[in-house]
């Protein structure tokens, strides 16, 4: 239990170490961006870690969590799904696509390590 908090803290760390980079470089262009990129890519990978192991302690060793915090698992695995989608139609829009997508995120972490 102690890992997946741990986790879910980096979660919110990322998205949140993330967002002050786009901000700090808003108008560096592609280079900002592929920084931004970098580190969500890193919480993306964090989030599936942790929800694959959200998984694997839930079916191997039969704990029973709160049903709330299965859903802001679930609701973030789909939200990245769905940002990834609309990546190219809204191009021009990207930064604001990412910015409101890892506040969403990282209030996700926030409220799912909170309920806990």
């Amino acid at each position: 239990m102690v890992v997946e908090f741990v986790l879910g803290a980096a979660i919110v760390i990322l998205a949140t170490v993330a967002l002050m980079v786009w901000l700090s470089n808003m108008t560096r262009g592609l280079p900002a961006m592929i920084m931004v990129a970098g580190v969500m890519t890193l919480a993306v990978l964090v989030l599936m870690a942790n929800a694959a192991m959200g998984v694997g302690l839930v079916a191997g060793q039969g704990i029973d969590p709160p049903q709330f915090h299965l859903f802001y698992g679930f609701v973030a695995l789909i939200t990245v799904g769905i940002v990834y989608s609309y990546r190219q139609s809204l191009r021009p829009h990207r930064h604001l696509l990412y910015g409101c997508s890892g506040l969403f995120l990282m209030g996700l972490g926030i409220r799912a390590m909170l309920v806990v």
